[in-house]
């Protein structure tokens, strides 16, 4: 749906980008991120002055923040820990960023990356829908290991700017 932005890396394809994206571990971010991840990756690609490739930027920083998330592990077993604090804050940061995804324009009034449309006589919501179900999954997560460990998630007020919240690993 923005494929603008493939055209903005010379000798890119879907499947090159993909394959960057999703290394476990994480590959290091592409140069035009320069060291961004999660988060920071996220952000650089709602950057008005960022000339590099959008969707690779916020699909680089979702996946490498749900990375952090899962305490930077490739492969998880049943002994290992993890914070429940953290995934829960990957679900409110999924959260902010489809809530980006729907209100943050250029300068000339476009959205950044186009996700779900509306126009025409059927409306294509699978964006949302994909991102509800990763919004699901991580809170899902989160209240498992907080019942496993006897710990509470500290909820966390949304504020007017919608800041992401820190995972930490």
């Amino acid at each position: 749906m923005n494929s603008g932005e493939l055209t903005k890396i010379p000798g890119a394809t879907i499947d090159s980008r993909i394959a960057r994206i999703f290394q476990c571990p994480p590959l290091p971010p592409a140069p035009e991120l320069n060291t961004a991840t999660g988060t920071d990756a996220i952000l650089e690609g709602f950057e008005p002055e960022y000339e590099g490739d959008r969707v690779y930027a916020v699909m680089y920083g979702l996946f490498t923040m749900l990375h952090g998330a899962y305490n930077g592990k490739c492969d998880l077993f049943i002994m290992d820990f993890l914070d429940a604090q953290n995934l829960y804050n990957s679900a409110r940061n999924i959260e902010i960023l489809v809530w980006r995804l729907k209100t943050r324009h250029t300068p000339d009034g476009n959205l950044y990356l186009t996700t779900n449309t509306c126009e025409g006589p059927v409306q294509n919501l699978s964006f949302e829908r994909l991102f509800g179900k990763l919004i699901s999954l991580q809170d899902t997560m989160a209240l498992i290991v907080a019942g496993r460990r006897g710990r509470l998630l500290k909820e966390v007020l949304h504020i007017t700017g919608m800041a992401f919240l820190p995972i930490s690993f």
